[in-house]
């Protein structure tokens, strides 16, 4: 099971005195490569030389790459690359995929480890549900000598894909789930453009977030509008469902692209959380790092997310969204009674939910206890954060929504990641 962490941190220790591993990466011969796989003489990918190139140079100079982390990102981004040339041939021959609409999509949100993947998967056993589902994100259409209707092999290899990187980051298994059938955050949709929140995630890059956080979003919400689209020419429509933190630094650009959308804010003690999102980012990084930095993950996750809570607060009390577009779900009673809670936010949105899709809403949670989660403990204190500190600063939101965020309120320290 260690054998391939072992080979790779082996040749870590190899190439780091002979500086391989922070050489500056090429884009421009990345997107050469990619046309040139592809067979593509067009010149679709140029659209997004500029952001590709910040986060190449970010990962070169900050994220103190492993191996593996160094043909992971080249794998990364030709993959991404090949989807973006895809997409443009794609509508090259149907220029009517780009007219598809894509009415009033939900999309939940919320702190990260509040519950936003139980709840995204709950409404994704409703078949009348459309959600991203892992092996469309990374492989939005058939491979070279795959049929049309056949997607056993993209699901296949997806999910040997994820066993091996279980394999480099065990214990992720019991914290998030990786399967290829489970549904996927909208960031890997917008790491398509180079602009993601993902990558800040899975790597040490403050300067390419830096360069994201001034530039904005609009520009990604855009394609992950266009990938939607792509999405639905070949599988059909169907209200689409969605979710991932990161909406809660793009509500603006949401709104400007789908003006009718409709948002669940999921809300859990920030204080009881952040332990979770600092081991979760910790992890996904291990295998592409030569060195990880705890405190540092701290301070990031910290900043991120009191930004992140002053934002859903902001928008509240702005009175941003009309009421009937926007629903603020509290992690407690989504964990009491899940399917009460589904209930309620689909009268809310005035969805039809159907006794086929209750009873598979049912088995879902019959099958898998606390959302399928292990039962894992982490402090705070092992990322240099404090306590009292953060319940301070996170006040203004756990006040405005009602959060308790009292120890002797709080249910076990075992459930920080419960239900993520």
């Amino acid at each position: 099971m260690l054998v391939p962490h072992t080979l790779f941190r082996a040749a870590d220790r190899l190439a780091e005195p002979l500086r391989l591993l922070d050489k500056p990466f090429d884009e421009r011969e990345l997107i050469e490569t990619a046309r040139r796989r592809a067979g593509s003489r067009q010149a679709a990918t140029d659209d997004v030389l500029e952001p590709l190139g910040r986060w190449l140079t970010s990962l070169a100079t900050e994220a103190r790459l492993s191996v593996f982390g160094r043909i992971s990102a080249r794998w990364d981004a030709l993959r991404l690359l090949a989807n973006l040339l895809r997409f443009r041939e794609e509508e090259r021959q149907d220029p009517a995929i780009a007219e598809l609409p894509v009415p009033s999509p939900i999309f939940i949100t919320g702190l990260p480890r509040s519950g936003t993947t139980f709840l995204h998967s709950l409404f994704a056993e409703d078949p009348g549900n459309r959600v991203p589902r892992c092996w469309q994100t990374i492989y939005p259409y058939p491979l070279a000598g795959e049929a049309p209707t056949d997607t056993a092999r993209r699901r296949q290899l997806v999910d040997r894909q994820f066993r091996t990187f279980a394999r480099l980051a065990p214990e992720l298994l019991s914290v998030h789930p990786l399967s290829a059938d489970v549904p996927q955050e909208c960031s890997e949709i917008t790491a398509h453009v180079f602009q993601s929140l993902r990558f800040d995630t899975t790597h040490t890059v403050p300067s390419y977030t830096a360069w994201l956080d001034r530039v904005g979003h609009l520009e990604a919400y855009h394609f992950h509008k266009r990938f939607l689209q792509h999405l639905q020419h070949q599988y059909g429509t169907g209200p689409w469902v969605l979710k991932c933190p990161d909406h809660v630094f793009a509500l603006d650009a949401i709104a400007t692209v789908y003006p009718d959308a409709r948002f669940v804010f999921v809300h859990r003690n920030p204080v009881r959380i952040l332990a979770s999102v600092a081991r979760l980012t910790e992890i996904l990084r291990e295998p592409f790092t030569r060195r990880i930095d705890r405190l540092a993950i701290g301070r990031q996750v910290a900043e991120r997310w009191l930004d992140g809570a002053r934002r859903i607060t902001d928008a509240s009390t702005e009175g941003r969204f009309a009421p009937q577009q926007v629903s603020q779900v509290h992690y407690d009673r989504l964990i009491r009674d899940p399917l009460g809670t589904v209930s309620s936010l689909y009268r809310h949105f005035g969805m039809d939910l159907n006794e086929p899709a209750m009873e598979r809403m049912r088995a879902f949670l019959a099958a898998r206890p606390r959302g399928g989660y292990g039962n894992n403990e982490y402090r705070l204190e092992d990322f240099g954060l404090d306590p009292e500190g953060l319940r301070e600063g996170f006040r203004g939101y756990t006040s405005y929504f009602g959060i308790a965020t009292e120890a002797r309120n709080l249910r076990a320290t075992g459930q920080a990641a419960a239900a993520a």
